[in-house]
């Protein structure tokens, strides 16, 4: 496809990349050589240069080689973001092994299937993790399982406090450390720095990063050390303004999320940046941690954006450090776009990607046009199509919808141990994305809605997220979302999750008057169901699927 209106709206970005060479843990060396002296992780205010951060990494994986970590191992994460995730991360990457990131929420059953399937040998967890890690232990090949505390890396004061604040929190656990369960500071303070050279080749997988994928089965996702640096080096070139050794990055997307692992976390170190390192979301210390860190660059998710805008006491903080912003995982609200801009001054670009994709392939130029409600443009090196949903062979025109595919240097090698699954999502080099979509004139992408969330009602095709978009206009909506329900005479209708804004009251009625003086009439909710929250999934979005299977558990 040719895409020369990249140079059309910013001339600086490519339209191809030159890849370095080499990996991304070798170019990560290099960095942490030219800048040893700026900060690379700054957390809770303790701060390590990246000289400390990365003898942090060859000392841990000194010790992940003495416990038998080579090319090929996997060892899974379970880690919220601390330094020790990215220490963690990137001392596996160096011996060659696979990281498996495990979500901290997981419980046994999860654990088990995931480290069961993976084949992972070693486990770095969270101590206040470990009771329900230990459970899960049998039923995989874990033979070593390394616990730290996020007091490990606090400044000085934290250090002492934490212990009773964990107690009072119940979150205190007395670890049983013996052979097989070793302490992640005493690992590190007892090693030397490694000096085995790095492992790995750019072929090789240097992650599984587990996803429900287009069909809802969960798969390990297959990247390449290629495919990872790809996307870092392809978001490099896009967001030419990045200040190389001067950005900081709000780095509060989870790491074990392969948005968070590329975006908040591979990408600032890369171009030498520092990670301002925040293990959960709470709007009001994430304020403060803004006023008093200066983040540049903030990625995140509307959901976030959208606590931001709505705090009560956003007016009395200093927000206006931030640059930019990158946002994706979830349509943004065109309101809630404008008024965060307003509020910081930043630029919020959107964006789209997939974990099959390492995950980016589309974005918004920054300094181009921003088309609202759009994902934007192809990232370099990065094809995409528009092909009809019933064969998924026939290309379409401009305007028309279909199923977005992908093909770049950032798709998978393939599902974990499941070919026909790969087959599904990988044709003649195509990667297909499950979201339909549609490419205007300009070739600028508007994702439409999932295939798999399409509500089908007296044969019409009805997608929730534009109805989405019409209830966040209310201006009593805080957060909303439209799912199908099981109706004996239409085959679905929709049903809409509202949650009011704090002091507003709303009724069914008003909210469907609302829908239907702009939707067709077959688009309008036929029930409304109001809540003080909605459930979300790990990077803020609103779990669709979770609603729909708890509305179908009550009506069977």
């Amino acid at each position: 496809m040719d895409r020369v209106w990249f140079r059309s709206y910013d001339p600086r970005v490519p339209h191809s990349v030159d890849y370095p060479g080499e990996c991304l843990p070798v170019l990560v060396d290099r960095v942490a050589a030219r800048f040893a002296g700026n900060t690379a992780t700054e957390f809770y205010g303790a701060e390590l240069t990246f000289a400390e951060f990365w003898k942090h990494v060859k000392r841990f994986a000194s010790a992940l080689s003495s416990l038998g970590v080579r090319k090929g191992t996997k060892v899974a994460i379970m880690l919220p973001n601390c330094p020790q995730t990215v220490i963690a991360y990137y001392a596996v990457l160096w011996l060659g092994g696979a990281v498996v990131m495990t979500n901290p929420l997981y419980v046994e059953r999860e654990i088990e299937y995931q480290w069961g399937d993976s084949g992972a040998e070693i486990a770095v967890v969270l101590d206040h993790l470990f009771p329900k890690v230990e459970k899960a232990l049998p039923q995989t090949k874990i033979r070593k399982v390394i616990v730290t505390s996020l007091r490990e890396y606090f400044p000085f004061l934290f250090k002492w406090l934490y212990p009773i604040r964990a107690w009072q929190k119940k979150l205190f656990t007395a670890v049983p450390y013996g052979d097989a369960v070793l302490n992640f500071s005493r690992l590190i303070g007892k090693s030397s720095p490694c000096t085995e050279p790095f492992a790995a080749s750019l072929d090789d997988v240097a992650m599984l990063q587990y996803t429900g994928g287009t069909t809802g089965v969960i798969k390990g996702v297959m990247l390449s050390h290629s495919n990872i640096l790809s996307n870092v080096a392809q978001l490099a070139a896009w967001f030419a303004d990045i200040r190389w050794g001067g950005e900081r990055f709000l780095a509060l997307l989870p790491f074990f999320h392969v948005f968070g692992m590329t975006v908040a976390m591979n990408l600032p170190l890369f171009a030498g940046c520092t990670l301002i390192l925040v293990p959960r979301f709470e709007v009001k210390e994430l304020i403060r941690t803004v006023h008093k860190g200066k983040p540049t660059i903030f990625p995140g998710v509307p959901s976030i954006y959208t606590a931001i805008v709505h705090d009560p006491d956003i007016r009395k903080f200093d927000v206006s450090s931030i640059r930019f912003c990158v946002t994706g995982s979830a349509p943004m609200p065109v309101e809630v776009l404008r008024n965060f801009e307003e509020l910081t001054g930043a630029i919020i670009v959107e964006g789209f990607g997939l974990t099959e994709a390492s995950p980016v392939t589309h974005a918004n130029p920054i300094d181009g046009v921003r088309k609202p409600g759009s994902i934007g443009l192809a990232l370099p090196d990065t094809d995409c199509r528009i092909v009809d949903l019933e064969t998924g062979e026939r290309e379409l025109s401009a305007g028309e919808v279909g199923e977005l595919t992908i093909r770049g240097p950032q798709v998978m090698r393939a599902y974990w141990n499941m070919p026909g699954e790969t087959d599904l999502a990988l044709r003649d080099g195509w990667l297909y994305t499950g979201d339909i979509a549609r490419m205007d004139e300009d070739g600028y992408v508007f994702i439409v809605d999932r295939k798999k969330d399409l509500i089908i009602s007296k044969g019409y095709n009805i997608y929730p997220r534009e109805i989405d978009e019409v209830l966040y206009e209310h201006p009593k909506i805080l957060d909303a979302v439209a799912v199908g329900m099981p109706d004996p005479k239409r085959g679905e209708a929709v049903k809409v999750y509202v949650v009011p804004k704090a002091n507003e009251t709303l009724n069914a009625e008003e909210i469907i008057r609302f829908c239907k003086a702009r939707l067709a009439a077959y688009k309008v909710p036929r029930v409304v169901e109001f809540r003080e929250s909605l459930p979300k999934t790990v990077v803020g979005k609103i779990s669709r699927f979770q609603l729909r299977r708890e509305m179908l558990d009550k009506a069977s």
